[in-house]
């Protein structure tokens, strides 16, 4: 039999993905990028807002309209926060998998296949699903933060740290099978090991993965403002493998709107933050999120967010409107902000960061970086390459270098360029 698999949603929802693969090979399923020729379509949702909640339907809508004689498996956030909905109205789905059941995985495949045979969901046996010199790496699970606007706890249930040793494990595992940059991630990385007695934290992780022969990046993603330590800041300027690049999801500036979101950390911690970070470390890449439309912003509000994206020019933005979840905090709170008024704000501070970005990004023109190479557009005749200032989670855009002869030895290796041109998310360079 075969398996096919259409996973939804953020990084971690991917390594979920591939956790459930590495069991369906035990199983000795075969895995197929092809849904038609698949005896089984698995179809991993995303519940985090009201668009991905729609892809998610949607998705799975269309794969029962064509299932025929296919087994359909929904699983992730989606089925974990409306189940017994989902049953009664998508009753085509053969089997709902939700998050809470992870640990008995084996019950699901017993029931698809009739064997007796059992396997857990397992890191060492994970499929990796990105590329090939590329992987993620999850070192915590949960969150506690209960910002008034997020459902993750309420998917995902409270913070809790993977054992320090189980993470360096699996680090050496991946690099083993060709990985050179990790990327570490969890719903608040920074908190990590405050829930165990090892005394490790995120710090003690980057040394020891950094130490691991074949690592060439090491990248943080999700860290939480008010627990970026000075200690953390030193480890990612002194220490060559690690990633010059700082994510920090910040929502909001306005003092208001950040009490009202639950978020720890006022507008004078934030920004004494940020301006040490870039005075500590020259160059360093700092992307962050923000949202509009929260209950109760006002244009008062959003005029001193706008002024703060103009002043402190970021090198990476995503802006996010509002979404309405159940049992949040959030859900209850007023006046609402209109869509039209949330997409006006959205689009206007998207327009700011476009220009920042595009001045930004012709300073860099001349100037040699190392990239690494992830592959090759056919279409474009060009690589497409990232240095350190990009995160391989296609947000950030990409560092291009045209040559109609491909070369497929290049492939995950790391290269020296020159910049020669800019435009507002992508550069253009030349190997040296």
């Amino acid at each position: 039999m075969k398996l096919g698999m259409i996973s939804l949603g953020c990084a971690k929802n991917l390594i979920d993905t591939e956790l459930f693969l590495g069991v369906a090979k035990k199983y000795g399923l075969e895995l197929t990028n092809n849904l038609k020729e698949a005896s089984i379509i698995v179809v991993n949702t995303c519940g985090f807002i009201e668009s991905a909640k729609k892809e998610a339907i949607d998705t799975i809508l269309e794969v029962c309209e064509n299932k025929k004689d296919k087994i359909v498996i929904a699983m992730g956030c989606l089925v974990e926060r409306y189940l017994e909905d989902l049953k009664k109205s998508i009753p085509e789905v053969d089997f709902y998998f939700p998050i809470k059941d992870y640990q008995n995985i084996d019950d699901l495949f017993k029931k698809i296949l009739n064997q007796k045979s059992s396997y857990k969901m397992d890191y060492q046996n994970r499929v990796i699903t990105t590329l090939p010199h590329s992987a993620y790496l999850r070192i915590s699970e949960g969150c506690n933060n209960h910002c008034s606007y997020c459902a993750i706890p309420l998917i995902r249930g409270p913070f809790k740290s993977r054992a320090f040793d189980d993470i360096i494990t699996e680090a050496k595992m991946l690099v083993e099978k060709g990985v050179k940059e990790i990327t570490l991630i969890g719903q608040d990385t920074t908190k990590y090991g405050i829930d165990l007695n090892e005394n490790k934290t995120l710090v003690d992780i980057l040394r020891a993965i950094s130490k691991i022969e074949g690592i060439s990046l090491i990248r943080v993603l999700y860290l939480y403002p008010d627990e970026i330590t000075t200690s953390l800041i030193e480890e990612i300027k002194n220490n060559d493998k690690v990633c010059k690049y700082f994510d920090i999801p910040l929502q909001h500036i306005s003092n208001k709107i950040l009490k009202a979101m639950n978020r720890r950390g006022d507008k004078d911690f934030i920004i004494k933050l940020i301006n040490h970070i870039k005075k500590t470390i020259k160059n360093a890449i700092i992307r962050t999120t923000l949202m509009v439309g929260f209950p109760g912003e006002t244009d008062d509000d959003f005029k001193e967010l706008y002024d703060f994206v103009k002043h402190m020019k970021f090198n990476r933005l995503g802006v996010f409107t509002y979404s309405d979840e159940e049992n949040t905090k959030g859900f209850d709170m007023m006046p609402k902000v209109p869509q039209n008024i949330m997409d006006e704000r959205l689009n206007a501070l998207m327009k700011l960061q476009k220009e920042i970005s595009l001045l930004q990004n012709k300073h860099l023109i001349n100037h040699d970086f190392d990239i690494i190479i992830d592959k090759y557009d056919f279409v474009k005749q060009a690589y497409y390459a990232r240095s350190y200032a990009y995160a391989p989670d296609d947000v950030d855009g990409a560092i291009y270098i045209y040559d109609n002869v491909f070369d497929a030895s290049l492939i995950g290796k790391i290269k020296k360029v020159k910049i020669t041109d800019a435009n507002c998310y992508d550069l253009i360079a030349k190997f040296i």
